[in-house]
């Protein structure tokens, strides 16, 4: 997967009278958590331009599933309350590398150790 999870939706609403998507959890050494954009509590917009707007939870998973290799997501980052000045809180489309340049490299390195691992063995 993407490497995070997500709650809310119309059916499952996250915060009260919100029907909106948001990130609960970044799977350490995912893919989400190694491109490093993505927050747990970013309110997610769009996937791949598609609008999240009063999705069920379940079709906002779906959506998710079927994203393919390259994944564009357009957020908006939830603001910490805190003493002093405020992060940034834009709704900034995420950029940046596609999540293939992350997956094919790491599935590449695996493939070579596994055919290393193969022909030692054959030695042997």
């Amino acid at each position: 997967g993407l490497g995070f999870n997500i709650v809310g939706g119309t059916d499952q609403q996250y915060i009260a009278n919100d029907n909106s998507i948001y990130v609960s959890w970044i799977k350490k050494d995912g893919a989400a958590y190694l491109d490093g954009r993505l927050q747990e509590g970013d309110k997610i917009l769009a996937i791949n331009g598609k609008d999240l707007k009063d999705l069920r939870h379940k079709d906002a998973v779906e959506l998710f599933r079927n994203a393919g290799y390259y994944v564009s997501l357009k957020i908006q980052r939830r603001l910490q309350p805190q003493n002093g000045p405020v992060g940034h809180g834009g709704d900034g489309e995420s950029g940046g590398l596609p999540l293939a340049a992350i997956l094919v490299p790491g599935l590449a390195l695996a493939v070579t150790a596994v055919w290393i691992l193969l022909r030692y063995r054959q030695r042997m």
